[in-house]
C-alpha cells in the first residue's frame, strides 16, 4: 500500500486573500500546504497533556488554543491557523510519547488494532477575533508487530514528536494493513478540510 501528499490547488480568490499564519512547527503541515505560502510562527501555546478521554470538542479547543497564541502576538490583519492531530484508541488518547519506553507501549497498544486520527483545524482572523473549526477523522488498522518490529522502528525514527508514537509516512512495510480516509489528515493535516475552512471566510 503506497499513499503520498496531495497537491493543493488554489483558486484566484484564494490566491488574492491576505496574510495567513500556520501556527505550527510541523514540516509535515508546511509540506502539504506549501502552495497557500503561509508565514511560518510556531504557536507557543504550551499543551495541558493531562490525560482525559476524547472529544471532538478537546481537539478543536487545542487547535483553537494554538492559533490565538500566534493571533494576539502579530500587528497586522491575517488568518492564523492552529491544528492539532490526536491518535485515538477506543476513547484513550495517544499523545506523543516521553521516551523510548513508552512510545514501545503505545505501540504495543495499536498492534493489530484499528485506531482514529483526529486532526482539528482553527481558523481565526486576527483582526476580527472570529474562529471557525473543524475536524477530520481517518482510521488505520495496524497489523500485528512484533516486539522486534516496534524496537527497531523506534531505533530508526524515533518519534517522539508524533501523536501515537508514529509518522504515517515513514512506517515500514508490515506495519499497516488498511487506511480508511484522508491520508493527509494521518500525516498532520487535510488540505480539503484546510480549504473548506479559508472558503469561510471568503465566502
Amino acid at each position: 500500500m503506497t499513499a503520498g501528499i496531495l497537491k493543493v490547488h488554489n483558486s484566484k480568490k484564494e490566491q488574492g486573500m491576505g496574510k495567513m499564519i500556520l501556527a505550527s512547527s510541523s514540516p509535515r503541515r508546511a509540506e502539504i500546504l506549501k502552495d497557500y505560502k503561509l508565514e511560518i510562527i510556531p504557536s507557543p501555546y504550551v499543551e495541558n497533556h493531562t490525560k482525559a478521554a476524547f472529544s471532538y470538542d478537546y481537539a478543536e479547543n487545542l487547535a483553537c488554543n494554538k492559533a490565538k497564541a500566534v493571533a494576539v502576538i502579530i500587528n497586522e490583519p491575517a488568518l492564523v491557523v492552529g491544528a492539532d492531530t490526536v491518535v485515538v484508541l477506543g476513547d484513550e488518547v495517544l499523545e506523543k510519547p516521553k521516551d523510548a519506553q513508552e512510545a514501545f507501549l503505545m505501540l504495543k497498544k495499536l498492534s493489530g488494532k484499528t485506531h482514529k486520527v483526529v486532526t482539528s483545524i482553527a481558523v481565526i482572523d486576527s483582526k476580527s477575533g472570529v474562529c471557525k473549526k473543524n475536524s477530520t477523522t481517518s482510521y488505520v488498522t495496524f497489523e500485528s508487530l512484533t516486539d522486534e518490529m516496534i524496537k527497531d522502528y523506534i531505533k530508526n525514527y524515533k518519534p517522539f514528536d508524533k501523536a501515537g508514537s508514529y509518522g504515517i509516512q515513514e512506517l515500514p512495510e508490515g506495519f499497516v494493513k488498511s487506511i480508511n480516509g484522508d491520508f493527509e489528515n494521518i500525516v498532520g493535516i487535510s488540505s480539503a478540510a484546510f480549504k473548506a475552512l479559508i472558503c469561510e471566510f471568503t465566502a
